[in-house]
């Protein structure tokens, strides 16, 4: 049995990751999270009372905080998912993100090589850092047939995504230079239970629920590979606890999809699944409106998940429409959740058009 620290924890895939082992293993985990806008322990209340479960408000650029946190908990794995993650944002501020994702990487990787460097040798061959990034590092792919590979080269265009491939940078760079075990894995676009409404699917269903309009960018032609956000957790888990250090692992959903028609499965489910619409809406799809697109906006992320099926034995078992279909489901019966995230400072306004 493990004991397994994840940054990020209580924001949306690590809570997932945090419920699957909870749930489906017999490790231990530590949460070490700060509580930011997106981070809400009301994700975590499914295990919080389990004794294998301990959660830390951290913030991981807090280098004294972080020690103490190795040296109480003693982890024998650290999976690191605490990250600024939204292109939008990144474009109004990108502070934060270089300071998180950049610096608290850096912060978080001296904390666990500290830990690591006095471990016992077998204790310290068997460690493990597995830092969670994402396919926009590797920018826009411009043909039809392409796929993103564990060997495509870095080119974001956004803060968000640069400030990810730094820190993607930095972790290779802390195995090459001082022997830590570390693992990265790239993702496509996450969905599911417990998504912060910024994003495209959860905003989708809850602007259309109260009759508000389901912003489209551009054409919504943008193509994105869509991973249900349970079997993504199952993916991290697996890389943990059976990567090889050094590798680096691509986890897509094999779901491509345009914007508009993720968008329109959003609002023929709702048909199905909430027939009694707001009022003066005949139709949700008639809520979708076209807006100005965003700036540097990439038009097609598809990733080639091979190397984790043939290594790791793992592949998504959602596709697109029992996952879609699972996840309208779920806001809908889960109105408290999506009620106590908007009664914070987020309103489903539309961000990252300040420049």
């Amino acid at each position: 049995m493990s004991k397994i620290l994840i940054t990020g924890g209580a924001g949306f895939i690590g809570s997932a990751v945090v419920r699957h082992i909870i749930n489906n293993t017999p490790d231990s985990v530590v949460v070490v999270d700060k509580l930011t806008y997106a981070g809400n322990l009301a994700s975590l209340a499914p295990v919080a009372d389990s004794e294998r479960y301990a959660f830390e408000k951290v913030d991981i650029c807090d280098r004294p905080a972080l020690d103490a946190v190795f040296l109480r908990h003693q982890p024998d794995i650290v999976m690191h998912l605490a990250a600024e993650s939204h292109v939008d944002r990144s474009i109004d501020g990108p502070a934060a993100f270089i300071e998180t994702n950049i610096v608290g990487t850096y912060t978080l990787l001296e904390a666990a090589r500290g830990w690591w460097s006095g471990l016992g040798t077998e204790q310290k061959a068997a460690f493990r850092f597995h830092h969670i990034s994402t396919d926009e590092v590797y920018g826009d792919l411009h043909g039809s047939d392409d796929f993103f590979t564990e060997t495509t080269p870095y080119a974001p265009s956004s803060p968000y995504s640069a400030s990810k491939a730094s820190s993607d940078h930095l972790v290779r760079a802390w195995l090459r230079t001082y022997g830590l075990p570390t693992l990265v894995t790239n993702c496509s676009n996450n969905y599911g239970p417990y998504h912060f409404p910024e994003k495209l699917i959860p905003l989708t269903i809850l602007n259309a629920l109260a009759g508000k309009p389901l912003p489209v960018y551009g054409n919504g032609e943008q193509i994105r590979d869509w991973l249900y956000v349970e079997d993504h957790a199952r993916a991290l888990y697996r890389v943990a606890t059976a990567g090889k250090p050094g590798e680096t692992y691509n986890i897509g959903g094999h779901n491509e999809r345009r914007n508009i028609d993720v968008v329109r499965t959003v609002c023929a489910l709702l048909e199905e699944l909430a027939p009694q619409k707001p009022a003066g809406v005949g139709h949700y799809e008639a809520l979708i409106t076209f807006v100005t697109d965003r700036p540097g906006h990439d038009v097609r992320y598809a990733i080639d998940a091979a190397k984790i099926a043939r290594e790791l034995g793992w592949l998504p078992e959602e596709t697109f429409e029992s996952g879609m279909r699972k996840t309208v489901a779920w806001y809908l019966a889960n109105e408290s959740w999506w009620r106590q995230v908007l009664d914070g400072s987020y309103r489903g306004e539309r961000l990252g058009l300040k420049r």
